[in-house]
């Protein structure tokens, strides 16, 4: 299942439709959203619209109407489940870095099919070699590099070496933990919810957000702060969040073990039941 909409114009190969000289293409300059479907209801679209229009914004890309997202995710939608992803670019043209002023964005709406459940009840993790680097002027932002995570998660390629793994905790170049491949992290530690605060590298994930709203809502204590990774090691519960995957349990980091903790229960029973 594909649907994809180029600047409103349907195509079914995608592959042929964007230009050779697109700033997202060339320079990765741009971002993306990618948000779960439900019958044709994307989850939690208003604050993934904010955040899209906050991360154009800081790079000073013209944003787009929101009403017309909202149509062309309607049209690619078409009362389906998939994974809608939204991209925009700063647009085609300009060679060099500097960018030409009165460039047009591009805008892409796709819709593809859910990945496939977990025959695990939790999620076993490793550590990551690669690292992040920290740059505060695009901490927060989903923009187009993702070079980072691309080769962090090229590490356990192979099956023969880790056969059960599915995420890696990625710290930054000097050590903190930050996230991990395609998740956001929490950890619980007597009965307080903590998670990176990303004053330096990582995205402010639109799950993440709405788990430290219900935190609040349900009278948990939760707070944003540098973590490390003995705070992982010392940790009474771990979770992961994302978008399209919601809340899942960590119930492995390296030899470490965990079984699934009241409070991620609670949060998962919130979040994963809008």
């Amino acid at each position: 299942m594909t649907a994809t909409l180029v600047n409103g114009i349907a195509t079914d190969d995608s592959s042929g439709a964007i230009a050779v000289d697109d700033r997202g293409l060339n320079y990765g300059d741009g971002l993306f959203e990618t948000m779960l479907c439900q019958n044709g209801t994307v989850r939690l679209l208003d604050a993934h619209l904010q955040r899209l229009t906050n991360g154009c914004a800081r790079l000073g890309i013209t944003a787009t109407d929101d009403a017309l997202l909202r149509e062309e995710i309607r049209r690619v939608s078409a009362d389906q489940s998939g994974v809608v992803k939204i991209v925009i670019t700063r647009g085609a043209g300009g060679r060099g870095y500097r960018p030409p002023a009165d460039l047009c964005t591009t805008r892409i709406v796709s819709l593809r099919a859910l990945p496939a459940p977990s025959m695990r009840s939790g999620v076993n993790v490793r550590w990551c070699e690669m690292r992040l680097g920290r740059n505060a002027v695009l901490a927060g932002m989903k923009h187009l590099n993702r070079l980072e995570q691309v080769l962090a998660q090229r590490e356990w390629t192979d099956p023969a070496i880790d056969p059960t793994i599915d995420e890696g905790f990625m710290r930054d170049t000097e050590g903190e933990l930050v996230c991990a491949t395609m998740s956001n992290v929490f950890i619980v530690r007597r009965n307080e919810i903590l998670t990176p605060d990303l004053r330096f590298c990582g995205v402010r994930g639109v799950m993440r957000g709405e788990v430290l709203r219900l935190a609040r809502e349900q009278g948990i204590a939760a707070r944003e702060m540098a973590l490390w990774p003995q705070d992982v090691d010392s940790a009474d519960e771990i979770f992961i969040t994302n978008a399209v995957r919601g809340v899942r349990s960590v119930t492995s980091v390296g030899a470490r073990h965990w079984a699934p903790g009241p409070i991620t229960q609670v949060i998962a029973a919130g979040v994963n039941g809008r």
